[in-house]
């Protein structure tokens, strides 16, 4: 019931109910002392009332209603508009429009927003030994594990296209690289990036004339990732290795297609958390490694090791939610405060 407060103050109050406001059809009258409007949720608020009361604290008999305690002033009563004041923005150029903010475009309106276009990614995988992940492997050969992982991360950010899969023969690789890189503005290839006999990723790209601009990071996993432009589109060159694979993802290609949205917030999100169990770098590289992280009771956050056993391991990975970045020759004991980088 809509009512004044100062008529309820003095509780239990008996008020003459004059009349009802529903949502979509109010009350036009003006309320006035001794006297209450029946209300429901979503109703504008009568003139002249300034609180309600919810009818679980009331008696109604014979047209009167009974407020059985005092209600405060604005009590229950939301003010039109009081998200947000007249002429502040409400979201900014560069934001990410999540499922959230959909509800808010939607009240104001906003039937159509104007957005970038997301960039096309290719995403080619190389090797010889990968077959379909239909297919039931030989006992040399392993599924393509990597262009549907691949895939999935990047249909958040992309249009994607995963292209049939290349062999160990430079020839071959590079016809698939230079068809990729007329139709897309992205490729992504895995596997093919190391210095062994059949990985011929950087001498395809060199030989179709791409610029390279690095070819080695120092970082574990993924120290062989390459990234070049080929007939002006952005090329990755990612380790084969599944959470190589993965990581080096997350660090630089979702950086660079969200870079080509105009997006604001490129990077993944970091914080701080104490460590659990001792946690290993390497000697000569930055490590990100793959870690669980959990609230304890005290409400911290905490690191738990995973039985990670290497940049292979993607049972292990797959119950990563977060990685822990470890300065090169650094280590952490047991509760010790890490960054970590939130998937």
């Amino acid at each position: 019931f809509a009512v004044r407060a100062k008529d309820t103050k003095n509780a239990p109050a008996r008020l003459k109910i004059v009349g009802e406001s529903s949502a979509g059809n109010g009350w036009q009258g003006e309320l006035r002392k001794g006297e209450a409007v029946r209300i429901m949720t979503g109703a504008p608020v009568p003139n002249g009332a300034d609180a309600v009361q919810k009818i679980e604290l009331t008696n109604e008999t014979d047209g009167f209603i009974t407020i059985l305690e005092t209600t405060k002033l604005k009590q229950s009563i939301v003010n039109r508009a009081e998200e947000i004041q007249k002429g502040e923005k409400i979201f900014d150029k560069g934001e990410i429009i999540n499922e959230n903010m959909v509800t808010v475009l939607a009240s104001f309106g906003y039937a159509k927003v104007k957005v970038s276009q997301r960039p096309k990614a290719a995403i080619l995988a190389t090797g010889s030994e990968i077959v379909d992940i239909n297919e039931k492997p030989r006992l040399d050969q392993i599924r393509n594990s990597n262009s549907i992982s691949l895939k999935i991360l990047s249909e958040k950010c992309a249009d994607v296209e995963i292209l049939p899969i290349a062999r160990d023969e430079i020839q071959n690789l590079k016809s698939k690289i230079q068809n990729a890189t007329t139709t897309c503005d992205v490729l992504i290839i895995s596997g093919g990036v190391s210095v062994g006999d059949y990985d011929f990723t950087k001498p395809a790209l060199r030989e179709l004339g791409a610029e390279i601009f690095f070819e080695k990071v120092s970082l574990k996993p993924g120290k062989p990732t390459v990234f070049a432009k080929l007939n002006n589109k952005l090329v990755f060159g990612l380790p084969g290795n599944p959470v190589s694979t993965t990581v080096t993802f997350y660090l630089f290609v979702r950086t660079a297609l969200l870079k080509m949205q105009n997006a604001g917030d490129c990077q993944l999100k970091c914080g701080f958390a104490v460590v659990a169990a001792k946690i290993n770098g390497a000697k000569e590289r930055d490590s990100y490694l793959p870690v669980r992280v959990e609230t304890a009771s005290d409400g911290k956050l905490v690191v738990e090791s995973l039985r990670f056993s290497g940049s292979s391991n993607f049972i292990a990975f797959s119950r990563a939610n977060a990685l822990v970045f470890v300065p090169k020759g650094e280590s952490y004991k047991e509760g010790d405060v890490v960054e970590i980088v939130f998937l």
